[in-house]
């Protein structure tokens, strides 16, 4: 999501398995896979010191799985020169790539097994050539460990703050995720999944993942969200077959806009249980999960950090069987405002913070996990002590 905010109004478990960086090897949409996902394929199974830089994995006994979403600022280039100043890198309220710097770099230090991206990689609309100048700057030296779900600005247009930039339906996403062949077409299969799909699942030590796709207000999806008609439809057709199908004990999945807000959609400080059309639509993929007894739902869209009570699928809190929803919004790019209405925060979140930048690192363990989230770089006009702020703590999985 891209709104300025109120105040800018003012695997291995004993052993790690190399990645091949090909990804021309990366299962098809829908494929679940096992130990580390195929997605690309390990090439070799060796211990690795906990002392080693490459890749970033220990020999720890439960994996990590670092996540983030609304990342890269777009950059100043000849493309981007009739676009508003305030909306690229160095705008006064923008993170930058200051603020990426600082979070690919926690990401670096949580040495993870893979790293489940939220959405909005990259700013305003995802072109291939903003990503090649902003994102991969920095999100880059771990792109092989990334397991992408698409944003909104990887879809649509946009044409906000005195801005015009046309959509892109996905294009640049899946040039960078999957690439292209040598006539520029973008291939069909690859790190993110089907090219005009991008959704898939994998399994990660005791944990099945599901990145799913919820941009469906685009002409992808033509501008369809009714989740039993057209591509929304396969996708939570295929959601269903692959919850069927899943043994594992413990379940995430994670997609762009949430299904509850935490800010209200625009910061204005009312609880709106669904900010968005696809917000709305994703009830239908909640109800499918509560079904099914998965754990955790992780989210951005909203420039925010925010963790949720366990949740069923009505808003209500259920300490059995509830979903826990975290929005990890805070990868870099710009901070919106948590809605302080009372409903949200009495009976919904139990912490958040819209000050800074920061990571989520997720340890998943046979029976459980732990979480922990702090910030590393200051919004615009912040003091340091923003950067205090702390979540951790740990939950069984269902």
């Amino acid at each position: 999501m891209r709104t300025l905010s109120a105040r800018t109004r003012g695997v291995t478990v004993a052993a790690v398995a190399l990645m091949s960086m090909s990804t021309a090897a990366f299962a098809s949409s829908g494929t679940s896979t096992s130990a580390t996902p195929q997605h690309p394929r390990p090439v070799a199974h060796q211990s690795v010191s906990r002392n080693s830089s490459w890749p970033y994995a220990g020999t720890t006994r439960d994996p990590v799985l670092a996540a983030v979403g609304d990342i890269g600022c777009e950059p100043n280039t000849k493309a981007n020169s009739a676009n508003p100043t305030d909306l690229k890198c160095k705008g006064k309220d923008i993170g930058g790539l200051k603020a990426e710097y600082a979070t690919a770099t926690q990401v670096e230090q949580m040495r993870p097994n893979l790293v489940a991206l939220l959405g909005d990689e990259q700013y305003q609309v995802g072109k291939l050539s903003d990503f090649q100048r902003s994102f991969d700057k920095t999100y880059g030296a771990f792109k092989f460990l990334q397991r992408p779900s698409p944003g909104n600005h990887e879809y649509y247009a946009y044409t906000k703050h005195g801005d015009n930039e046309a959509a892109q339906n996905g294009t640049g996403y899946f040039s960078y995720y999957n690439g292209t062949t040598a006539n520029g077409a973008i291939r069909p299969q690859g790190q993110a999944g089907d090219y005009n799909k991008g959704w898939y699942s994998y399994n990660l030590g005791a944990w099945h993942v599901i990145s799913l796709n919820a941009e469906c207000n685009s002409d992808t999806f033509k501008h369809n969200c009714n989740p039993k008609q057209g591509l929304l439809g396969l996708e939570t057709q295929w959601l269903a077959s692959d919850l069927a199908s899943n043994h594992a004990k413990c379940t995430l999945a994670y997609w762009h806009q949430p299904t509850f807000s935490s800010t209200g959609g625009s910061g204005d400080g009312t609880y709106a249980r669904f900010a968005s059309n696809e917000g709305g639509a994703a009830d239908t993929w909640w109800k499918l999960l509560y079904s099914h007894h998965a754990d955790l739902v992780l989210n951005g869209h909203e420039h925010v950090y925010a963790r949720f009570r366990p949740m069923a699928p009505n808003g209500t809190v259920d300490t059995k069987r509830g979903i826990t929803q975290m929005i990890v919004g805070t990868g870099g790019e710009d901070l919106d405002t948590l809605s302080s209405a009372a409903d949200l925060t009495k009976a919904h979140v139990v912490t958040g913070q819209d000050t800074a930048y920061g990571v989520m690192k997720l340890r998943l363990g046979s029976a459980g996990y732990q979480f922990a989230y702090r910030p590393v770089a200051t919004g615009a006009n912040q003091p340091s002590s923003v950067l205090n702020y702390t979540d951790a703590g740990s939950a069984r999985c269902h």
